[in-house]
């Protein structure tokens, strides 16, 4: 651990469990709010928010991998067999054999797909940025480095890949 970092942890060692407590809820409501709008969205065209994480990574990677997926989601083969199988009958994602293996399926989406991953994505995205807008520079710093370091350090690195 570096200085820096140990030397910021210290400084958080006053928080009480109150206070950590009320962190945890805030991150339920404020997921709650970060949800809402595509839930709406997802609802009217049937689909939930596996569906919608799906199609975030898939379109996040085109052309990834169902096994891929699996390990970047964390669901069972069957629960995410299940949602990709609509999303390919309703024409949102393409399954294509691999090149290279032909048991591979490499999915991407569709031009339907993508103006779905569009619409769910611009809520969110409008929904941060006036949260992060409001909320201050240093603050977003604050917020994204705390969420990286709550995240898994086996999965951390699918999120440093991505960007």
């Amino acid at each position: 651990m570096n200085e820096k970092r140990a030397q910021g942890g210290e400084s958080l060692l006053f928080l009480t469990d109150a206070q950590l407590r009320r962190g945890i809820e805030a991150m339920f409501f404020a997921y709650r709010g970060f949800t809402a709008d595509p839930d709406r969205i997802l609802a009217r065209h049937g689909y939930g928010r596996a569906h919608h994480r799906a199609v975030h990574f898939i379109n996040r990677w085109p052309g990834t991998t169902v096994n891929n997926l699996l390990a970047i989601l964390g669901v069972t083969k069957q629960s995410l067999n299940r949602v990709l199988r609509t999303l390919i009958e309703d024409g949102l994602v393409e399954s294509r054999v691999g090149h290279r293996d032909r048991r591979e399926r490499h999915l991407s989406l569709t031009e339907p797909g993508r103006a779905l991953e569009r619409e769910l994505s611009d809520a969110q995205t409008a929904r941060m940025r006036d949260a992060f807008r409001r909320a201050g520079p240093d603050a977003v710093a604050g917020f994204r480095r705390v969420l990286e370091e709550m995240m898994d350090e086996d999965l951390r690195h699918l999120f440093e890949d991505a960007a």
